[in-house]
């Protein structure tokens, strides 16, 4: 089942298959008010109001080609204290050189390549590596058709993850404080740039954990501790406690590219560090929506497991 937004993308299902993991939630809310998950497979259930968000409307300041349209190849606005702004509506990230549809349909077997919000050791030849209590756990929630992952119960999905989710997130950045906005699930996360230092001081974990970040040139670097143990990096079950850290650097290429790089350093979990690259695209013209998850949400009776 599929539908057109205002955005001009495809809305694609949203459904729970049993025996298999839960699939990626793909532009589910676009052009939507809400967006209820269902547990029926292959069924999605729209709000009356498909096309009831906000109109297209121009971006203020946007850079344009001679002709007039929009040139996202344009170097990247800069703030007021000259640094690059990373303000915007951006797409999911997909890996440098990838494409950014989506990996496979309702039954049929996924496209070659990389799938890192489903599979993020698909990103690296070998696979990650896990320390062997990591792998267990992993094959054991991929085993039971991931029916304990956070997005299945409307709960937040970490921010690794996040960054590969297929309803896109807004950056606002001020001065002191940057804040991301994700459509998935009504997320919100805080990055501190007021020089403030990391909590040292045993805090409560939190889901997005606690991000501060500091410039290095035109690079934003973004260090985050203090998450809830045992969190999921991907669908398939990717595990990550509460001693783990990411530092994750942005670097806005130009008007309409967001390049991230992710490492993530977690001794309890993986033998050694390791990064991953990926890019997002500017969204031009367009805003969030409403996204409702818990809202008559049907599917947790289907999540059987195994």
């Amino acid at each position: 089942m599929t539908a057109t937004g205002n955005r001009g993308q495809t809305i694609e299902r949203c459904y729970f298959p049993p025996k298999k993991p839960i699939c990626e939630c793909a532009k589910v809310s676009s052009g939507m008010t809400k967006a209820t998950k269902l547990g029926a497979i292959g069924l999605v259930i729209l709000s009356s109001s498909l096309l009831a968000q906000w109109p297209p409307h121009p971006t203020a300041s946007a850079p344009s080609s001679p002709d007039g349209r929009l040139n996202l190849t344009a170097p990247a606005l800069r703030t007021p204290d000259g640094r690059p702004d990373l303000s915007g509506i951006w797409d999911r990230g997909t890996p440098p050189g990838a494409s950014a549809g989506r990996s496979g349909g309702f039954g049929t077997p996924p496209v070659p390549g990389p799938r890192p919000f489903q599979n993020l050791p698909s990103m690296f030849p070998d696979g990650l590596p896990f320390q062997t209590w990591a792998a267990e756990l992993r094959k054991q929630r991929l085993g039971e058709n991931s029916k304990d992952h956070p997005d299945a119960h409307c709960l937040p999905l970490h921010p690794v993850q996040l960054h590969f989710h297929p309803q896109p997130r807004k950056i606002i950045q001020t001065p002191g404080l940057i804040v991301i906005i994700y459509e998935a699930n009504g997320g919100l996360r805080q990055i501190f740039t007021d020089g403030r230092p990391l909590p040292s001081n045993d805090p409560e974990p939190w889901w997005f954990g606690y991000s501060t970040g500091k410039w290095d040139g035109d690079t934003l670097v973004v260090e985050t501790t203090g998450f809830r143990d045992l969190m999921w990096l991907d669908e398939e079950g990717t595990p990550f406690t509460t001693s783990g850290k990411i530092t994750e650097r942005f670097r806005r290429v130009n008007y309409g590219t967001l390049e991230i790089e992710i490492t993530v350093n977690d001794a309890k979990t993986f033998t050694k560090p390791w990064t991953i690259k990926l890019n997002q695209r500017l969204m031009p013209d367009t805003d969030l929506i409403e996204f409702v998850c818990s809202e008559n949400n049907k599917s947790l009776g289907h999540l059987v497991g195994k």
